[in-house]
């Protein structure tokens, strides 16, 4: 009897060893997976073009000089406020100074020659009155005198060309604005001989700036004259600015086989803080839903399992599959964990979140954007179909899910 009774209560305790195995490995094998949900909000979806830019002057101008020489003086610098007709540099004049007294010595040859051309004509004149010069002599006193007239007139042009190249020596600022640019020096040497070569480059008043933003052939047609932008730069990463959309310009620009447009954005700029060449990341606000109900668009993108649909399926034989361009469904889980199906209809999108409309849908109600593992449930998890209530070995097996 002993041996008997030592028998029956070792094979007990093997029993209960292998019944708390067995249990272990159901509750772990049923532990279901975990569900991120998001929920709907009210508000408004703004739909947005992104693209960069440069920043730049309404107006630049380069001041160069027409004549060639050497910089004596130079009165702007770098980051110069000036203002029109301000002498900002001079040439050294001592050349053209020069020209202009050897033009003035040509003037007076010129009219010394004329007199005598005159001189000479009024007197063929005479005589050829009283029958005492030749016309032929007549003729040729008088294309002697149109002769010293014509060199008296271009001597005179000379003098005229080299007092203004003289006056050329000064250099002026042609409009209000800011030194921006500064490319000589005191003491270097300017040739005007091809082009004129640039001294400074002046922006107009940077108060005002526009941005020049290079806008993807995709995106072209969402922007429009008028627009509102905001934009950011990297100096002030936490401030965002404001600009209007001045004008899309039609011609293009191939990159790497990618078609883009120019569009220029007007800035204002009171604090000085933007400057010329900084890149702007520019927002082009397109569209605007104001106080619509709408939900993260990863719950739009959400694939449920197939097992979902199809038990979801069983349970509402009669129901009918969302159709159109605009409709989407979306997978809500109820009280008891069990997964239902809504179909919407989707409006405007940002990205982020997108508006939805239909489908008995109100704020506050949360559905599955994603599956988040718990443990081992990514490979091992039971059906969400199933009751949240743990079964015994050798139970029933779960039923289709039950209500909308």
């Amino acid at each position: 009897m002993k041996r008997m009774g030592l028998a029956a209560a070792v094979a007990a305790a093997v029993l209960a060893a292998g019944g708390g195995v067995v249990f272990a490995t159901r509750s772990h094998t049923t532990k279901a997976a975990a569900y991120r949900t998001v929920a709907v909000e009210r508000g408004d979806v703004v739909s947005t073009v992104t693209a960069t830019g440069t920043l730049k002057a309404l107006s630049t101008v380069q001041v160069g000089t027409q004549v060639s020489g050497l910089i004596s003086e130079l009165h702007a610098d770098f980051n110069s406020r000036v203002r029109r007709g301000e002498l900002i540099a001079r040439l050294d004049s001592t050349v053209l100074a020069l020209a202009v007294r050897q033009a003035e010595a040509e003037v007076r040859q010129a009219r010394a020659d004329s007199a005598q051309k005159q001189f000479n004509l009024d007197q063929a004149r005479a005589l050829a009155s009283s029958g005492l010069e030749a016309r032929a002599d007549l003729i040729a006193a008088q294309t002697a005198n149109e002769t010293a007239q014509a060199s008296l007139t271009s001597a005179e042009i000379g003098l005229a060309r080299a007092a203004q190249n003289l006056r050329y020596v000064d250099i002026y600022a042609p409009i209000d604005g800011t030194v921006i640019e500064r490319d000589v020096d005191v003491g270097q040497t300017v040739q005007s001989s091809f082009s004129a070569p640039q001294l400074f480059l002046i922006a107009a008043d940077l108060r005002q700036m526009q941005i020049l933003v290079s806008v993807d052939e995709a995106d072209i047609g969402e922007v429009r004259a008028g627009q509102k932008v905001q934009f950011t730069v990297e100096a002030f990463p936490n401030r965002t600015f404001t600009g209007t959309v001045r004008q899309v310009r039609l011609q293009s620009a191939t990159s790497n086989n990618v078609v883009s447009y120019t569009v220029v954005v007007g800035v204002s700029n009171p604090d000085l803080a933007l400057l010329p060449g900084m890149t702007a990341t520019v927002t082009f606000e397109v569209a605007r839903a104001r106080d619509v109900l709408k939900v993260a668009t990863a719950a739009l993108r959400f694939q449920a399992p197939a097992a979902w649909v199809a038990a979801w399926r069983a349970a509402h034989p009669g129901a009918a599959a969302g159709s159109g361009p605009d409709a989407a469904e979306l997978w809500s889980l109820d009280a008891r964990g069990r997964p239902e199906r809504v179909v919407v209809r989707t409006g405007l999108s940002d990205g982020q979140s997108t508006e939805i409309s239909g489908g008995g849908v109100a704020a506050g109600r949360r559905f599955v954007a994603g599956q988040v593992a718990s443990g081992t449930a990514a490979t091992g998890a039971a059906s969400p179909f199933q009751s949240t209530q743990q079964r015994g070995a050798g139970g029933p097996p779960p039923g289709p899910p039950g209500g909308v």
